[in-house]
């Protein structure tokens, strides 16, 4: 299944909107992939993501995992892409649901001991308007 999640990052003084695309895929070897000109902190989130899901006692899928983060061209650094990661692969297992993250733009940083926990929380949209997930 496939999940899509917007984060961002800065370029010089200008923001620059990421997509992360988050594929799980039930056929293939489990893998763990990160394509998308991440640097070596984005690609020790692999690591960091595991943990947090599994200190969140959510499963992790043992599956076939590859996160783009497009576009391409543009360099990611840093652990502020950590949470897109970790959200996007538990929507793309159908663990959260997708339509829930339709409007939301997620920029945080994360450490292993963070738990990501069910709760009815809100978050703000693109359009002004809160929504309850």
């Amino acid at each position: 299944m496939l999940s899509r999640i917007f984060s961002g990052t800065t370029v010089g003084l200008e923001g620059v909107l990421i997509e992360v695309e988050t594929d799980v895929a039930s056929r293939g070897f489990p893998s763990f992939t990160i394509v998308g000109l991440p640097d070596k902190s984005i690609d020790e989130a692999k690591d960091r993501v595991r943990s947090a899901i599994n200190n969140s006692n959510l499963p992790m899928p043992d599956a076939k995992i590859t996160i783009n983060l497009a576009t391409a061209d543009i360099p990611k650094i840093g652990s502020s892409f950590d949470p897109p990661i970790a959200i996007g692969i538990l929507a793309a297992s159908e663990i959260i649901k997708e339509n829930n993250l339709r409007d939301l733009f997620l920029l945080a940083n994360s450490l292993l001991k963070e738990k990501f926990v069910k709760s009815q929380e809100f978050a703000h949209c693109p359009d002004g308007e809160r929504k309850k997930y």
